[in-house]
C-alpha cells in the first residue's frame, strides 16, 4: 500500500462524497481516540493535500484505516472492496474490516516470524507450526455461526455486527433483574469505547501489562458473538498475532466434566477438539516451560497463551476464589476441572497466560477484584450498529429501510433493540407482521413484542407437526419456564427436567421444533445434554403464559409455599382477577432481587384483550374488565406510594405502562418532583429504566426537564429522551459546558429528531456554546430554533454563531440570544453571517444584550439584503437611543427590507427617533406589521405613527406606545423606576416605619398599630402600591433582611413555610447580610457566590415577561445577582423581611437616581 493507492481511492469519490469524506475526518466521535485534523487545514485541501495531512497524521497504515472507516460512514463500501484488494499487506494497526475475510487470512504477516520459539516434545516444532494449525481449525469453527439459534449457520462476517464495549466498569455483584440494567446507549462524557482487537490494552493508551479481563454484560447483548469474532479475528490473521495459541472454552462445556479428574492439556482436548492436532505432550511442554518460569508478564513470555472462559453465569463449578488458600497443583497432572479453573484464574497455573472471562453482571462477583487487571462491559448497540445489524439482516435495501423505520417509529423498540437478542426477535416478528398484516398492526409494549414472536412460532410449527401436538409442545416450555425461574436457572440438565417433572424425551422434541425459542445442545460423545431459552425474557414470558393459561393450575404452588395444594386451588378457583393481580404484584414486591420484575408485567400486559385474543388457543381467556383494569393500576399506584425501594418503583412504572395506562408520564414527574424519587438517588440502571418508560410513551414531541429534575445530571441520564424528542425545553435548569458536550454530540446524530432547543437561563458562557455550537455545523444537525437566553455568553462567542449560521447546512430559524453582553462587537461578528445568501435565519432576539447606534448600523445592512429572510427583530432594553433609531430607519425603507415584526421597546428613543421611523414606513409601507415603541418617549411623533394604522397602503397592523414619557430616555434598569411607598397595615408591630413610610427598622418596642386584618404576624411587611409593567427600585439594607417580591394574598397568619417570604409559591426574596446573598423561592434556598461591597440592593421586574432580577449597585453599576422566571399569576408587591438578627435592622428605599 502507498499514497498513491489512497489517492487513487479518492479521486473514486465525487466532490459531495469528497465533502462529506473531509467533514468526518473532523468529528472525534468518528476516529473513537484518534486524533482529528483541524478544519482549518482540511477546508481548502484538495484529493492530494488530503492524503498528505492524513499519512502525516496517522502515518501510512493508520491512515489506511482511517480511510477505511470514514468510507464505511458515507456508505462507499464499493471502495472499501478495492481498497482491500490493493493493500499488499494486512491490516494489524488501522482499523478492522468487517467485510475482508478470505484475503487478508491468506496475507503475509507483518510481524516478524517466531521461528526461534521451539517446542521440542515430542518433536522439535516452532510456536508458529503450532498456532497455523490451531488457526486453521479455528478458521473452519468460527467462520459460520448460528445467530439467535435459528437452524441454518451464516457466515460469522456477514451477520455479525460490532457491539459497543465500554472500559472501566466497576467490578460488584449486581443483583438487579437484567432488564433494569439497560443503559443508555449514547457514549457518556469521559468513557472509553474498547475495540476487540484492543480487549488486552490498557484503557488508558499508556502501557500497563495485563492478566485478565474481566467482560461483563446483561443475557442477549453479545458477549459470546464479541468472543468467537475475536477468535476468528486471530485465526485469519486481523489482530493480536502477538498470542501464539487460544484456548477458548465455555461454561456449558465445563458443568458436565466438573467432577472429572483431568490434567490441562487433557482439559483442553476433551472441550476443544480443534487442538487435537497438538499433542499433549507440546501442549505440557509449554506449559512446563511456563511454569518453571518466574516471569507473570505476558508480552515478556517465551509462549504466549491465552485462555477464553465465555459465561461465568452458566458455571455449575465450586471455583471458591474468595477463600485464601488456592493451593497449586501440577500442571501436567490430573486435577478436577474446577481445580484447574481456580489455578488459572488465580495465577497459581501458568501466571503469564493471559485469561479473559465473560459473564452477566450478577455473577461476575466470583472473580475477586483481586484476580482481574481489566474491566469492560458490552452495552450493545449504538444506533448506528442497530441500523447496521437490520442491513446485515434483509439484504433488499427497501425491506431493510422499511424494518428501520418501523422501529424508529416506536420508541419503545428502538431503545429495546440497542440489545442484540432483541433484535432478532423483532427482526423476526416485524418481518412477519409487515407482510402479512402491515404496519399498523406494529408491537409497541414489551407484552406486545414477544406475544407476537410465540405466534410467529405457532403459525410456522402448525404447518408441520399440526396444531395440537404445537400447542402441547408450547405448555411443556411454558411449564417448564415457570418452575424454573424462581431457581433462576437459564441453563437446564436432565435432572432440573425430572425436578420439574418435565419428560425429557418431551423436551428434546421441543429443542427440535421451536429452535428460535428452546435448544438442545449435547455434550461430549452425544452425553450430558443441556436445554436453555434463547434469552431470559423468552423464559419469563413463558412463565407468565403457563400462569395465564389456568389460574387453578396446581404446579404454581411455589409461589405460595405456605399453602397446601388443596387450599391453594381453592384460593385461586375463588378469586378474582383483580384479587390474582394482586397476589402476584405482592409476590413480585418480596422479590429481594426483582428477579420476578419482567415476569410481572409480562403476566399483567397478558390480561388484555390485545394479547389475548392473539393468544386465544393457548390461554385460558380472563380477559379483565375495565374495573378490573383501573382497580388493579390503582393498586400499583397506592404500592408506589408506600415509598417502596426505587428499583420496585420503577418496575411498577413498567406495569402501568403495559396496561397501558396513559398517566403514567405524570405520575413519574410527579414522583421526581416532589422528592420520592431523588434525582441524585437513581443509580445509572433506574435512570434507564425511567428512559425506556418515557421513551415507551407516544406524546414525546416537547421534553421539559424542569418536570422532571432541574439538574445536570438528570440532563445526562435523560440524554435519550432529548434526542428522540423534536422539542427540549432545558431553561433554567442547571446546566454547564459538559451539557453543551453533549449536546453538540446529539445534534450530529443521524436519528435525533431534536429541531428547537431552549438553553435560556443556564450559565454556558463563551467555552459551552462553542461545543454546541460545533454540532450545528454538521449536515446531520436539524436544529430549526436555539433559546440561549441569559447564558452568560459575551461577543467572543458571535464568531462561532457566525460560522454555525452561516453554515451551508445549518437550517436554524430562530435565535434568542437576549439578556448576555454581546455588545456591538459581537452584532457585528453575527450580522456577517446574517448577509450570507444561504442563511436561514427567519427571527433574532437580542433584547438587552448592550446594543448601541453602532450595532445598529450593522443589523440595518441585514435589513437592505435582498437575500435576508429576516421577518422578526427584537432589540428590546438596548440603549439605541435616536441615533440607532436613524440607523434602523435607513435599513426599513429598503425595498428589500422583510422585516415585519420590530420591537424597540425601552430603547431611549425620543420624538427625533420616531420620526425617522415614520418617514421610513412611508417610504416602504409593505413592510412592517407590528412595532413595538413602549416605554419610550415619541411624543408628537408617537400620533403620526398611529395615524399610519389608517392609512391603506401601510400593512402596519398592530402599534405599542403604552407607558412612555420623558422620564424613559434614562439609561439601563433607570427608566423604569418606580416610588416606592411601605405599607403600614401590613406591618409587625415589631418594625418601625418614617422617613415618610420609606424607611422600616426591627425594634425592640411593640408599635401601636391597630388592629387590621393585612397585618403580618411575622417581622415582615409589604409596600402599599402594586407593581405594573416593568418597574425598578433600589434600597439600602442595614444587619439581616429579606428584600422580597410577593403576591398581596400571602398568608398574614400561619406556618412559616405559608407566610415567610422565599418559603412558598407565592414570594421570591434575596437575603441580604454581612456574609453574603442567597436566593430562595418554594423553601428551595441558593448561596449566590457573587460578592458586593456595597449595601445597597436594586431589584428589576417585568411582570408580562415573568422576570424578577436582583442587583448589587456599586458606583451607580449594577452587578447581576440572580433572576428568577415565572408566569405572575397574581398582584404583586415589594415586600421587607427582619426574621433574623438582632434590633436595628433596617431598609431604606431609595430616591429616584437623577
Amino acid at each position: 500500500m502507498t499514497p498513491e493507492d489512497l489517492l487513487n481511492t479518492l479521486d473514486d469519490l465525487g466532490n459531495e462524497d469528497f465533502t462529506r469524506f473531509k467533514w468526518f475526518l473532523q468529528q472525534p466521535e468518528c476516529l473513537e481516540g484518534l486524533p482529528v485534523i483541524r478544519k482549518g487545514r482540511l477546508q481548502a485541501a484538495n484529493r492530494e493535500d488530503t492524503v498528505d495531512l492524513l499519512v502525516q497524521t496517522y502515518t501510512l497504515p493508520g491512515a489506511l484505516g482511517v480511510i477505511r472507516e470514514v468510507l464505511e460512514k458515507i456508505h462507499r463500501n464499493d471502495l472499501l472492496h478495492s481498497l482491500s484488494v490493493s493493500s499488499s499487506e494486512p491490516e494489524v494497526h488501522g482499523r478492522d474490516d468487517e467485510e475482508s475475510s478470505g484475503s487478508m487470512a491468506q496475507a503475509s504477516l507483518t510481524l516478524p516470524p517466531r521461528e526461534d520459539v521451539v517446542v521440542r516434545a515430542p518433536e522439535p516444532h516452532p510456536i508458529a507450526f503450532y498456532q497455523q494449525m490451531l488457526q486453521s481449525n479455528f478458521q473452519d469453527k468460527f467462520m459460520c455461526a448460528e445467530e439467535g439459534w435459528a437452524e441454518d449457520k451464516q457466515r460469522l462476517v456477514d451477520v455479525y455486527t460490532e457491539v459497543y464495549v465500554a472500559a472501566g466498569r466497576d467490578v460488584h455483584i449486581n443483583t438487579q433483574h437484567e432488564v433494569r440494567q439497560i443503559e443508555s446507549v449514547l457514549k457518556p462524557a469521559g468513557e472509553t469505547a474498547v475495540k476487540p482487537r484492543d480487549m488486552f490494552s490498557h484503557p488508558s493508551g499508556e502501557y500497563q501489562p495485563i492478566k485478565t479481563v474481566l467482560t461483563n454484560g446483561i443475557a442477549g447483548i453479545g458477549k459470546t458473538f464479541l468472543v468467537q469474532k475475536f477468535v476468528l479475528d486471530w485465526a485469519e490473521r486481523r489482530s493480536n498475532q502477538d498470542v501464539d495459541l487460544i484456548f477458548p472454552f465455555t461454561f456449558r462445556q465445563l458443568n458436565p466434566l466438573r467432577a472429572e479428574r483431568l490434567s490441562l492439556a487433557q482439559l483442553i482436548h476433551e472441550c476443544i477438539p480443534e487442538t487435537v492436532d497438538i499433542r499433549e505432550e507440546a501442549l505440557n511442554y509449554i506449559f512446563k516451560a511456563l511454569q518453571s518460569s518466574g516471569n507473570s508478564n505476558f508480552d515478556k513470555s517465551r509462549f504466549k497463551l491465552l485462555f477464553v472462559f465465555d459465561g461465568l453465569d452458566e458455571s455449575r463449578l465450586h471455583l471458591d476464589l474468595h477463600v485464601d488458600d488456592v493451593r497449586s497443583v501440577d500442571v501436567t497432572k490430573t486435577s478436577t476441572t474446577d481445580v484447574l479453573l481456580r489455578n488459572l484464574i488465580s495465577g497459581k497455573l501458568l501466571r503469564s497466560a493471559r485469561i479473559w472471562i465473560t459473564s452477566r453482571p450478577a455473577a461476575a462477583n466470583q472473580i475477586p477484584g483481586r484476580f482481574v487487571s481489566s474491566v469492560n462491559e458490552v452495552r450493545g448497540f449504538t444506533d448506528l450498529q442497530k441500523e447496521t445489524y437490520f442491513r446485515k439482516r434483509f439484504r433488499r435495501e427497501e425491506q431493510a429501510e422499511q424494518i428501520i423505520a418501523h422501529i424508529q417509529a416506536s420508541q419503545s423498540l428502538h431503545i429495546m433493540c440497542h440489545i442484540p437478542v432483541f433484535c432478532w426477535i423483532a427482526a423476526s416478528v416485524l418481518e412477519d407482521v409487515l407482510k402479512t398484516r402491515g404496519a399498523a398492526e406494529l408491537p409497541n409494549s414489551l407484552t406486545d413484542m414477544y406475544t407476537e414472536f410465540l405466534v410467529f412460532q405457532i403459525h410456522h410449527t402448525k404447518q408441520k407437526y399440526g396444531s395440537q401436538t404445537s400447542l402441547h409442545y408450547i405448555k411443556s416450555l411454558a411449564k417448564l419456564a415457570y418452575q424454573q425461574l424462581e431457581k433462576g436457572n437459564l441453563i437446564f440438565y436432565k435432572k432440573d427436567l425430572i425436578e420439574s417433572n418435565v419428560d425429557f424425551k418431551e423436551a428434546s422434541v421441543c429443542s427440535g421444533v421451536f429452535t428460535e425459542i428452546f435448544r438442545e445442545v449435547r455434550g461430549r460423545k452425544g452425553k450430558d445434554e443441556m436445554f436453555s431459552f434463547v434469552h431470559l425474557s423468552v423464559q419469563e414470558f413463558l412463565a407468565a403464559v403457563y400462569v395465564r393459561m389456568s389460574p387453578s393450575n396446581s404446579s404454581k404452588i411455589s409461589f405460595f409455599r405456605q399453602r397446601s395444594m388443596k387450599n391453594l386451588q381453592l384460593i385461586l378457583n375463588q378469586t378474582s382477577s383483580k384479587k390474582i393481580h394482586r397476589i402476584y404484584i405482592n409476590k413480585a414486591l418480596q422479590s429481594p432481587n426483582g428477579h420476578l420484575d419482567l415476569f410481572l408485567r409480562f403476566f399483567l400486559g397478558l390480561s388484555l384483550s390485545s394479547s389475548q385474543g392473539k393468544l386465544k388457543e393457548l390461554l385460558n381467556l380472563t380477559i379483565c374488565s375495565l374495573e378490573t383494569k383501573r382497580k388493579t393500576v390503582q393498586y400499583i399506584k397506592k404500592k408506589i406510594n408506600e415509598n417502596v425501594s426505587v428499583e420496585k418503583s420503577l418496575n411498577l412504572f413498567h406495569c402501568l405502562n403495559e396496561l397501558n395506562d396513559r398517566s403514567l408520564v405524570e405520575d413519574i414527574q410527579r414522583y421526581l418532583s416532589s422528592g420520592s424519587l431523588s434525582a441524585d438517588q437513581l443509580s445509572p440502571a433506574q435512570w434507564s429504566a425511567l428512559v425506556f418508560i418515557l421513551l415507551s410513551t407516544k406524546d414525546l414531541d416537547v421534553f421539559e426537564l424542569k418536570k422532571y429534575s432541574a439538574s445536570e445530571e438528570a440532563f445526562l441520564k435523560l440524554l435519550p429522551v432529548v434526542k428522540a424528542s423534536s422539542r427540549a425545553l432545558l431553561s433554567e435548569c442547571n446546566l454547564t459546558e459538559r451539557s453543551c458536550e453533549a449536546l453538540g454530540f446529539l445534534l450530529i446524530s443521524e436519528s435525533s429528531g431534536l429541531k428547537d432547543l431552549d438553553l435560556s437561563k443556564n450559565i454556558l458562557q463563551d467555552s459551552g456554546v462553542k461545543l454546541l455550537l460545533a454540532g450545528m455545523q454538521s449536515p446531520l444537525c436539524k436544529l430549526q430554533a436555539l433559546g440561549l437566553s441569559r447564558t452568560g455568553i459575551t461577543g467572543k462567542s458571535c464568531q462561532e454563531f457566525s460560522w454555525a449560521v452561516g453554515s451551508t447546512f445549518c437550517c436554524l430559524t430562530v435565535l434568542d440570544l437576549s439578556s448576555n453582553e454581546l455588545q456591538d462587537s459581537g452584532v457585528k461578528l453575527l450580522c456577517a453571517a446574517l448577509l450570507r445568501p444561504d442563511c436561514t435565519l427567519e427571527t433574532l432576539r437580542l433584547s438587552q444584550t448592550s446594543l448601541t447606534e453602532a450595532g445598529c448600523e450593522e443589523i440595518s445592512a441585514v435589513f437592505c439584503t435582498q437575500s435576508s429572510r429576516l421577518r422578526q427583530v427584537d432589540l428590546n432594553n438596548n440603549d439605541l437611543r435616536d441615533a440607532g433609531m436613524k440607523c434602523l430607519s435607513a435599513g426599513l425603507q429598503s425595498c428589500h427590507c422583510s422585516v415585519e415584526t420590530l420591537r424597540l421597546s425601552g430603547c431611549m428613543i425620543s420624538e427625533d427617533g420616531c420620526v425617522f421611523l415614520e418617514s421610513a414606513l412611508r417610504s416602504n409601507p409593505s413592510g412592517l406589521r407590528e412595532l413595538d415603541l413602549s416605554y419610550n418617549h415619541p411624543g408628537d411623533a408617537g400620533k403620526r405613527l398611529s395615524a399610519r394604522l389608517e392609512d391603506p397602503l401601510c400593512k402596519l397592523q398592530t402599534l405599542r406606545l403604552d407607558h412612555g414619557g420623558e422620564r424613559r430616555l434614562k439609561p439601563g434598569l433607570q427608566k423604569y423606576f418606580c416610588e416606592l411607598l411601605l405599607d403600614g397595615n401590613t406591618a409587625h408591630r415589631r418594625l418601625q416605619l418614617s422617613a415618610g413610610s420609606r424607611q422600616v427598622a426591627r425594634v425592640s418596642q411593640q408599635q401601636p398599630y391597630p388592629d387590621h386584618p393585612q397585618r403580618f404576624h411575622f417581622c415582615q411587611l409589604l409596600c402599599s402600591e402594586a407593581l405594573a409593567g416593568r418597574c425598578y427600585w433600589e434600597a439600602e439594607w442595614r444587619g439581616t433582611v429579606h428584600i422580597a417580591v410577593s403576591y398581596g394574598g400571602i398568608p398574614r397568619r400561619g406556618t412559616r413555610d405559608q407566610c415567610l417570604f422565599g418559603r412558598n409559591h407565592q414570594s421570591w426574596s434575596l437575603c441580604c447580610s454581612a456574609v453574603g446573598y442567597s436566593v430562595s423561592h418554594r423553601r428551595r434556598d441558593a448561596v449566590l457566590s457573587a460578592s458586593c461591597a456595597s449595601n445597597r440592593v436594586a431589584v428589576y421586574v417585568d411582570v408580562p415577561a415573568g422576570v424578577l432580577s436582583f442587583y448589587c449597585v456599586s458606583s451607580d453599576s449594577l452587578l447581576h445577582l440572580h433572576t428568577f422566571s415565572s408566569t405572575f399569576t397574581e398582584p404583586l408587591y415589594a415586600g421587607f423581611g427582619f426574621w433574623f438578627g438582632g434590633f436595628g435592622h433596617s431598609v431604606t428605599l431609595q430616591d429616584s437616581p437623577k
